[in-house]
């Protein structure tokens, strides 16, 4: 087991889960000042459940004795277009999925850690098929009708 390989994945991906949570945050009261408290909600846990996942990643690198770094998250656009966002954050997961995969396939001899990419990476792909089936929704009864629900 290479405990520094598992020590730079697991800070890079708290840092940049540490963004993404940010970033997930202030659209989530973009979207409730707009009007859309269900979506806001959403976009709230999931802002907060990545904050878990932040504090598991933390946690595992103080266990391989490492010296846990979040780097400071770069500035991240905002939207008031929920549409253009589930967009955004679908390419995301469409494009780093795969990615965190492999990387958590990389790190199979470290089985703690292993477990807890493996953990993330199924929730990040049920994350994805959320994005997916909110679009193909939008797409069925009409953007008008879908943000009615999210009201």
């Amino acid at each position: 087991m290479d405990k520094q390989k598992s020590i730079q994945v697991l800070q890079a991906y708290a840092t940049g889960l540490a963004a993404q949570s940010l970033q997930h945050k202030v659209e989530s009261k973009i979207f409730a000042d707009k009007g859309y408290s269900k979506l806001g909600e959403k976009y709230a846990g999931h802002a907060e459940e990545e904050m878990g996942w932040v504090d598991k990643f933390i946690e595992r690198i103080l266990d391989l004795g490492g010296s846990p770094k979040v780097d400071a998250a770069p500035a991240m656009p905002t939207t008031a277009d929920p549409v253009a966002y589930i967009k955004a954050d679908l390419a995301v997961s469409v494009e780093q999925v795969p990615i965190l995969m492999q990387v958590t396939k990389s790190l199979e001899d470290d089985f703690k850690t292993y477990d807890i990419l493996r953990a993330y990476a199924l929730d990040e792909e049920e994350d994805m098929y959320w994005s997916e089936q909110q679009l193909d929704l939008i797409e069925e009864i009409g953007l008008q009708n879908w943000l009615t629900k999210q009201l």
